[in-house]
């Protein structure tokens, strides 16, 4: 075999020998792209999976089994009454306020055997005196609950005249305007006033509270609250039978130890 010849065979197998180098080179620098781009969708898998569960477990806590109950805070002003929204017109079926007559009422509430004697003035409060006589007719207070006891330094409230006990049950209808209501806040020991909702006139209701002791309840942006009326006697036996004990666990605003409950409440 000639030189030539040896030459020209020599280069030929070392071009056969690259290409099929180059091919090999080709072949594993496909496998690993594809090596890389599997890598990356499993990894952006597990990504998006603990995404997901990240995005459940927050769900759940915040809107499922798991999350704790809310504690509503109690309000610095007399509790509102859960009556319908009330816009600026009396809603439901409103006793008329011509059955307060324009004059004085005298009433009793006894609670837990406590009787309390009243004094509804029906020529200040026609609304909600009227309101209060209808109710007592028909026997609405009998067997409810005092849900609320305040003892703070200057805001010492008995809260009463819900038949769920709890703070949200109304009578199916309620009214305004706020009538009586002191221009500075001052409720003397002994006043009964109508609780309502924050801000809100006309969301008076069968909700009321007995000043045991002088306190001062701030104006909203409605007012103050309907003063309806006084005990004139009795109330020293509440106070040291029932406010004198105090809320359940400690606090100052909330339900009694002593859990009040309105055997009758009668005017006439």
């Amino acid at each position: 075999m000639s030189a030539k010849r040896q030459n020209d065979r020599e280069a030929r197998q070392a071009r056969e020998r690259l290409r099929a180098y180059q091919a090999r080179q080709a072949v594993h620098e496909h496998a690993r792209r594809r090596r890389f781009r599997d890598n990356a969708i499993a990894g952006g898998a597990v990504v998006v999976v603990l995404a997901l569960a990240v995005v459940f477990q927050l769900a759940y806590f915040s809107t499922g089994p798991g999350r704790p109950s809310a504690t509503p805070k109690p309000s610095v002003s007399a509790a509102p009454t859960p009556t319908p929204t009330a816009t600026g017109a009396n809603q439901g079926d409103v006793p008329s306020a011509s059955l307060a007559e324009g004059r004085t009422w005298k009433g009793t509430l006894t609670i837990n055997g406590i009787a309390l004697r009243l004094s509804l003035d029906g020529a200040k409060a026609p609304q909600a005196v009227s309101s209060m006589i209808s109710l007592t007719k028909k026997g609405f207070f009998d067997g409810t609950v005092c849900h609320r006891l305040t003892t703070g330094a200057s805001f010492k409230v008995l809260q009463c005249g819900d038949p769920k006990g709890d703070g949200t049950g109304g009578p199916g209808y309620s009214f305004g305007p706020i009538e009586n209501a002191p221009s500075d806040g001052k409720y003397p020991a002994g006043t009964i006033a109508m609780a309502r909702q924050s801000s809100n006139a006309y969301s008076n209701g069968s909700q009321f509270f007995i000043v045991y002791g002088d306190s001062t309840i701030p104006n909203d942006s409605a007012g103050g609250y309907t003063v309806i009326g006084k005990v004139t006697s009795g109330l020293d036996t509440l106070t040291s039978r029932i406010a004198d004990k105090g809320v359940q666990g400690g606090a100052s605003d909330g339900k009694p130890v002593v859990t009040p409950k309105i055997d009758s409440f009668t005017i006439g």
